[in-house]
């Protein structure tokens, strides 16, 4: 088979690729050589603009097979086939750190799986913890800010980091997950996933459940101690995408049972917490989880940039049957994971190859750099003359307009203005102190308290150091009371909080009619 020939950008055949064109012997280049010049030029631009969060990455392809019929819970077709296989892709991330960060920096980790179903792509936008720091969506740019570099001295800043988060006592959940040794996975592919967030899943009939899914590594999750992820970060920095490529390229296929929790409206307005909080976990003993199926990555890219970096994820890529909830984090998300995407690829970013779905697209769209898929002659409005079929899938929003069958099956949200912003009360603090007093064994909790007061010493501000204890002391005072001691601190009392019975409970207004 001969080899294929060089060619510049428009197709015509190089004879030298390292030759330049010039005024004679050792003369001024040409302006005229288009081969070196458009080397030059796209060699300048071949970077594109970083991810703000989840910058670090690594991914490879698979697929995810139905192995449980959900035909009870939802409508969607993909749910109800057994043994349906689709093609999937994965991006595995950091979330704070630039494109050149440690693998194994304590950080939480993204998991976003890409389905190519036969009704369009539907994103899974996970992380491998099931809480997050914040509920409060206004709140996210803050807070990656703090875990950025400081305007003034470009270095990581222990007092940024903890003052945002002493002020900010709802994200004590993650802080507790994030400084045990579940912070620092061992590699990118032995961690579970979660969504987090609540989604709804639709019948055609109009009714609906809550769901959280989670992507359970099958074996296990495995962890590096605080010593070993630090040593790692200096000897071997890319130590998730190489453990990742190369167990792949041995056949060593990483894989996951996935799993849903479901809950009823009715269950979510006499649940203890919010079904829209981010910062809580829905108990397994009462909502169990339920098989759906099984993920499996079993392909390495080709091509990194093309099939990974590229790769754009967002929770509002959507199939008929799954809505979003109003969870109001998630909403924020809806509409700022397709804006990023814009920004760093284009507003044709669905076009790319590993983006774009697998099934026909045909809308008004058109033009707009980077655009290849034109969709022909039919033109770019609503036309009688080359109409287009128009088909929603009954029970969903999508079906019809001013449905309200459908609107008395489901929230309806009913008010004038409203400006949120959450507060603090002992529920916040219920979580974390089960996963202190009652989960982890005694090695759990002192491998905590050496992980979190290992970068609290760091802290220089005195106020930051005192409000940030108070919130330990709201867990438990003997968590405080070690981390305090830690750091040469003395002890400090709890932070004082609203009871849990003047939280605001959830309430959809359910039933309302017009």
């Amino acid at each position: 088979m001969s080899a294929p020939v060089y060619t510049t950008s428009n197709g015509a055949p190089v004879s030298e690729p390292y030759a330049a064109q010039r005024a004679g012997i050792n003369g001024p280049l040409l302006l005229q050589d288009f081969h070196h010049i458009d080397l030059l030029a796209h060699f300048d631009r071949e970077r594109i603009p970083e991810r703000v969060v989840h910058a670090k990455g690594a991914g490879a392809h698979g697929y995810f097979e139905v192995t449980h019929d959900l035909s009870d819970i939802t409508s969607q077709s993909l749910l109800r086939s057994v043994g349906k296989k689709v093609r999937a892709t994965v991006r595995f991330s950091t979330v704070g750190g630039e494109s050149g960060s440690a693998d194994t920096a304590r950080d939480p980790r993204g998991f976003a799986v890409k389905l190519r179903t036969d009704e369009g792509n539907w994103d899974w936008v996970f992380n491998n913890t099931p809480v997050f720091f914040i509920r409060d969506p206004a709140k996210f740019p803050h807070f990656i800010h703090t875990q950025k570099r400081h305007p003034q001295s470009h270095l990581k800043d222990p007092d940024m980091f903890w003052d945002y988060l002493s002020q900010n006592p709802e994200s004590i959940h993650q802080i507790m997950i994030l400084f045990s040794d579940r912070g620092t996975p061992d590699g990118y592919h032995h961690m579970h996933g979660y969504s987090g967030h609540a989604f709804k899943w639709l019948k055609d009939d109009g009714s609906f459940v809550y769901t959280q899914l989670h992507l359970r590594k099958d074996g296990g999750f495995k962890t590096l101690d605080n010593a070993t992820a630090t040593r790692r970060a200096g000897e071997a920095p890319e130590y998730g995408i190489d453990t990742l490529f190369n167990d792949i390229e041995a056949s060593n296929f990483p894989s996951w049972t996935v799993y849903v929790q479901t809950m009823t409206p009715e269950q979510a307005e006499k649940f203890r917490y919010n079904v829209l909080d981010l910062t809580k976990v829905w108990p397994h003993s009462e909502f169990p989880l339920r098989p759906v199926g099984k993920f499996v990555l079993n392909e390495n890219p080709q091509n990194y940039f093309a099939e990974i970096e590229q790769a754009a994820f967002s929770p509002s890529h959507l199939i008929p049957y799954i809505e979003p909830s109003a969870d109001p984090v998630l909403q924020s998300r809806l509409f700022s994971y397709p804006d990023t995407h814009r920004h760093r690829l284009g507003v044709n970013y669905q076009q790319l190859p590993v983006n774009a779905p697998i099934n026909p697209v045909n809308n008004f769209q058109r033009d707009g750099a980077a655009t290849f898929v034109s969709q022909g002659s039919r033109p770019n409005y609503q036309s009688s003359i080359y109409p287009l079929a128009y088909a929603g899938r009954k029970g969903t929003i999508d079906a019809t307009i001013c449905d309200t069958a459908r609107l008395a099956r489901h929230e309806a949200f009913v008010g004038g203005a409203w400006r949120d912003l959450s507060e603090i009360t002992e529920l916040d603090f219920e979580q974390p102190r089960a996963l202190w007093s009652k989960v982890w064994n005694d090695q759990q909790r002192e491998a905590y308290v050496q992980n979190v007061s290992g970068h609290f010493k760091g802290v220089k501000s005195p106020e930051v150091k005192a409000r940030q204890l108070s919130v330990w002391a709201a867990v438990d005072q003997g968590l405080s009371d070690r981390i305090a001691a830690a750091i040469g601190h003395p002890p400090v009392a709890p932070l004082q909080v609203k009871p849990a019975s003047e939280a605001v409970k959830y309430r959809a207004n359910l039933g309302f009619q017009l």
